[in-house]
């Protein structure tokens, strides 16, 4: 696939000290977060190489107010299944501690900090188009083809990247530069639905080599 930059952005989904980060709150659930770490790295390079492109910037950012009014109520399936709403409730210890605004857990983790120009969304959903401006964000600069990161790779990542799909816009997904949550098949169920079905699964070295490529072609001779 060709990807032209000034139709393509980065989507950095829930990138924050909850999924990435010891003491975080998959780390609290017992989840294994060491993917984190080179996911990070992998991040690290692809967002550099967007910048100096010219390739749009979005983070998702997973979020609840204070008093968990945007989380759901009891006829919500998210107040139910969402985790951290499900460890507060179980937890007191926990509450008003993660995913809410302005707490450690909720921020994006220190080494992928956006920059001036980049784009924050926040979310209270597992998708990045539910109930938020992302959509309309990305018509209004004629933006077709994303290039997804982050965590999970088989929750919020896969849920994001399916609207995308039915939104007709090219969802890519970068599996190195994901962690997902549980066993490792709930990884490659993903990345075998992307692959097949729902878009294409690529590695950080051939985005970065894409890039390097477009902007070489760029330069005046």
């Amino acid at each position: 696939m060709a990807i032209d930059a000034a139709r393509t952005a980065m989507v950095v989904v829930d990138m924050q000290n909850a999924f990435a980060s010891m003491g975080g709150m998959f780390d609290l659930a017992g989840i294994d977060i060491s993917g984190a770490t080179p996911a990070i790295e992998a991040n690290k390079r692809l967002l550099a190489a967007a910048r100096k492109s010219g390739v749009t910037v979005v983070y998702l950012q997973m979020s609840y107010r204070a008093d968990l009014s945007d989380g759901g109520d009891t006829s919500s399936p998210n107040h139910h299944k969402e985790l951290g709403l499900v460890m507060m409730r179980e937890r007191p210890e926990l509450r008003g501690k993660l995913l809410i605004d302005g707490s450690w857990d909720w921020q994006i983790v220190d080494a992928l900090k956006p920059a001036p120009g980049d784009h924050v969304i926040r979310k209270s959903r597992y998708s990045g188009f539910c109930n938020t401006g992302l959509e309309a964000f990305l018509r209004a600069r004629s933006i077709r083809h994303l290039l997804f990161t982050g965590v999970a790779t088989n929750i919020c990542v896969d849920a994001t990247a399916r609207d995308a799909y039915s939104r007709e816009f090219w969802p890519i997904l970068v599996e190195d530069a994901m962690n997902h949550s549980g066993p490792d098949f709930n990884r490659q169920s993903t990345l075998w639905n992307f692959e097949n079905a729902l878009g294409w699964v690529t590695s950080t070295d051939m985005v970065v080599d894409a890039l390097r490529i477009e902007v070489a072609e760029t330069l005046p001779t």
